[in-house]
């Protein structure tokens, strides 16, 4: 399935239905009245969550929705039916913007979550509403009004507990495919992720955490660099950070720079990214190498304040702590008041 994390649509609600122009024609009832019954309302347009969706794909191929409108009004007295409401089901994390005017209408996180975005047209009225003492027979009548429209600029935001950052092949790919269901694609050359991944990891009795993966950040990712800044949004909303450095040497550079590049661009992207709690986390230690530097390095980083975690996806050595300790640590964080999302409330 493609991901879609970007639509525009048009949507329209239903116009309200014709009144009748109508009279009352029957046997021995002369001169009968006016009986033109009124039309019925146009439908409204609505956006709801669906937890089951995870992408905005179905609005790519269909961008232009529109409510049934209202039935116009019939004889004897018979009002129009009323249009059927229009529910546009998105996923979790969806922001909805007027397209226009680029103002934030609503952001939808929770299930069920919806939002009554457009209102139908009212049904106009029919002959027998405009009879008075000195209009016995009257022959007006009222359209229906017509509905709102709007064009919307839906933009998704994943909403995930972890967000797994760091430079391209640092193993982010490897990782949640081992502690989760997710199978991104994963291969030796830079930028093998391409879009977004969401992993649901399993921990304790029943219990579970979400973690994103992004594609493999690098200098100037904030300002266009790379595949890092059309997908920087899907990390706004995790609690947590997990750094992955690579000491294998498939990254140019010193990694403690690479380090402090990439923290960089998150801070140049959203102040508020570079305040949330960071776990660094040494990858690929089955080779020798690999775990003989982070013996060396270990110490700078814990010296600036960051716990630090050693795993290899291979021998799947310190793969429960890992999950342990980001476990405890949202758990530690949640109980400590509620977590600040800077960009939206979660």
């Amino acid at each position: 399935m493609k991901f879609i994390d970007e639509v525009k649509i048009y949507a329209k609600a239903g116009d309200g239905g014709r009144g009748c122009l109508s009279f009352r024609r029957e046997k021995f009832v002369p001169l009968g009245g006016p009986d033109g019954g009124d039309g019925g309302r146009g439908g409204d347009v609505l956006l709801e969550v669906d937890m089951a969706l995870s992408t905005l794909l179905d609005l790519r191929y269909k961008q232009h929705l529109k409510a049934q409108n209202g039935a116009p009004g019939m004889g004897k007295n018979m009002h129009g039916k009323s249009g059927d409401d229009l529910v546009i089901k998105v996923p979790p994390g969806t922001l909805v913007y007027d397209n226009e005017t680029g103002e934030l209408l609503a952001d939808l996180t929770k299930a069920g979550q919806g939002l009554p975005l457009l209102k139908g047209g009212q049904g106009g009225r029919g002959n027998a509403r405009f009879l008075t003492s000195t209009n016995r027979a009257p022959r007006h009548t009222q359209p229906g009004t017509p509905g709102e429209e709007r064009t919307l600029r839906l933009q998704l935001k994943l909403l995930a507990d972890v967000g797994l950052v760091g430079l391209p092949n640092a193993g982010k790919s490897t990782l949640i495919s081992c502690v989760s269901a997710a199978r991104p694609k994963i291969a030796d050359y830079p930028f093998t992720t391409l879009v977004p991944n969401l992993g649901v990891v399993r921990h304790g009795d029943f219990r579970s955490f979400v973690m994103a993966d992004i594609p493999g950040l690098i200098e100037g990712a904030s300002d266009g660099q790379g595949l890092g800044a059309r997908f920087l949004r899907h990390i706004e909303r995790t609690d947590l950070f997990l750094h992955l450095v690579d000491l294998s040497g498939l990254q140019q550079g010193d990694p403690v720079e690479n380090f402090d590049t990439i923290n960089r661009e998150l801070a140049r992207y959203n102040q508020a990214l570079s305040e949330r709690p960071m776990l660094v986390v040494f990858t690929k230690q089955d080779i020798t190498e690999v775990r003989e530097r982070t013996a060396e390095l270990r110490p700078a980083f814990e010296a600036r304040g960051y716990r630090t975690l050693a795993i290899s996806a291979v021998t799947r050595e310190g793969l429960a702590e890992l999950v342990t300790v980001v476990a405890r640590e949202l758990d530690r964080m949640r109980k400590a008041g509620p977590l600040d999302s800077t960009v939206v409330e979660r």
